[in-house]
């Protein structure tokens, strides 16, 4: 009669190794997927972020070399990346400055601010798809200043 009670213990043995493998399959492959999915993302930020960065020196090369504020400006950088480039601008006084010779007047310069917002999308930032878990959007902004002449306006150099 001894047998027959423990003749069951096998069954429930395997049964549990059996479940006790299976929940270590699952969890590898979530591991597996969760570590792409990582990797992926990483990889489109890094993407996106150097988008911002050519888009802000290319702002500012423009800025610079126009000694002026464009209308904003959505360019295409490759890659499935847009980079939208803004561009605003103020004049402040600072200093002084002899001009003309005998005569001291506030020194006039202009700050340039340029912002590059990029994004795997048409037009950035794309509100409707920064839900999406493939959208990525980076945004970048620098500045500049630029010296005036005695009319106000920007002449190209530093201050």
């Amino acid at each position: 009669m001894n047998k027959r009670r423990q003749q069951g213990f096998g069954y429930i043995a395997a049964i549990v190794i059996v479940v006790v493998l299976s929940a270590l399959g699952v969890a590898a492959a979530r591991l597996s997927t969760t570590q792409q999915t990582g990797a992926n993302q990483d990889l489109l930020s890094s993407r996106a972020w150097q988008a911002a960065r050519a888009g802000t020196e290319w702002g500012m090369y423009r800025a610079l070399r126009q000694q002026s504020c464009a209308a904003a400006t959505t360019i295409n950088v490759g890659n499935g990346f847009n980079v939208t480039v803004k561009c605003d601008s103020a004049v402040f006084f600072e200093g002084e400055v002899e001009n003309p010779p005998g005569t001291v007047q506030p020194q006039s310069k202009t700050a340039f601010t340029i912002t590059a917002t990029a994004c795997n999308s048409a037009a950035c930032p794309d509100n409707a798809r920064a839900v999406d878990l493939e959208y990525t959007e980076r945004s970048r902004v620098v500045t500049a200043c630029s010296l005036n002449d005695a009319a106000n306006k920007p002449n190209g150099k530093p201050c």
